[in-house]
């Protein structure tokens, strides 16, 4: 009689434990989407207010005043902006696909090869990566006094492949490092020369990552502002250095309607890097 009554207390109980597990659970799942949400609505309510500000029509202050594309109007008619921002396309553009192509060719001697001094070639990257932008920066223009290079878009461009190196270097790397090497053998013996298996096999294997390392790269480019304040020059102003001398005055609704159109043009730039992965 007491075995009875011992297992159908038991079986009374477990279903009360399970009941408060499940609460429990349900409890831990609801605080979890919350602390979810949470950080996306830190991470993202600063750009959404960005881009509805940029069409308020008040200038002064953050109350809305009503609809208005007169601040976009005003950025195609600020001439010096316009000329900050293109320096800071094809400034961007030309650092990333030269960071890429050299980034891309380390990663693969890095990956493939053996040689003396890959170790500490390895260890340069990270420290390169590690260091603060001031030390580099300060480096990078001690270094271009002495050589005496002009400062302008060439110390900039310099500049900017350096800092952005390691990170395609990195990115593409860790894609090699993944590489199922079976592949490569199968080419080989299905009679692949070294150039056919690079362009068939190796190539589309790491695509995804070239892109998004010169996606990377593009990106550090686009809004450096530390070493391109120090290795720029009067003849060369790029778009970060404009707008940061304008927001040390006070801020301006132009820079609003201008990280909009960056914002636009860099989600356009993942549609199509997607879509080109995709396809690939």
């Amino acid at each position: 009689m007491s075995g009875n009554s011992t297992n159908n207390s038991s079986m009374h109980r477990s279903p009360t434990k399970t009941k408060r597990a499940i609460e429990r659970l349900s409890i831990a799942n609801i605080a979890a989407k919350g602390y979810l949400g949470l950080i996306y609505t830190l991470l993202y309510l600063p750009i959404i207010v960005l881009v509805v500000m940029s069409f308020n029509k008040s200038k002064i202050g953050y109350h809305w005043d009503g609809f208005s594309l007169k601040w976009y109007e005003s950025l195609f008619n600020n001439q010096a902006m316009l000329d900050a921002f293109w320096h800071s396309i094809v400034l961007g553009l030309v650092a990333a696909t030269v960071s890429t192509i050299i980034g891309t060719l380390t990663a693969l001697a890095l990956h493939r090869y053996d040689f003396r001094g890959k170790g500490l070639l390895n260890g340069l990257l990270f420290v390169l990566m590690m260091s603060p932008e001031i030390v580099l920066a300060i480096s990078l223009l001690a270094l271009f006094l002495l050589v005496g290079l002009q400062l302008g878009f060439v110390s900039l461009l310099l500049a900017h492949i350096t800092f952005c190196l390691p990170f395609v270097v990195i990115t593409v790397f860790a894609r090699l490092s993944s590489l199922d090497e079976r592949l490569m053998e199968a080419a080989r013996d299905l009679g692949a020369n070294e150039s056919t298996m690079v362009r068939t096999v190796l190539i589309p294997v790491i695509f995804p990552a070239v892109m998004a390392g010169w996606l990377l790269a593009f990106t550090l480019s686009l809004d450096d502002v530390v070493v391109s304040t120090f290795v720029t020059g009067p003849s060369y102003e790029i778009l970060p250095l404009r707008i940061y001398s304008m927001v040390r005055v006070g801020l301006k609704p132009e820079v609003n309607a201008i990280g909009t159109i960056l914002l636009v043009a860099s989600l356009i730039l993942v549609v199509i890097s997607q879509l080109l992965l995709r396809r690939r």
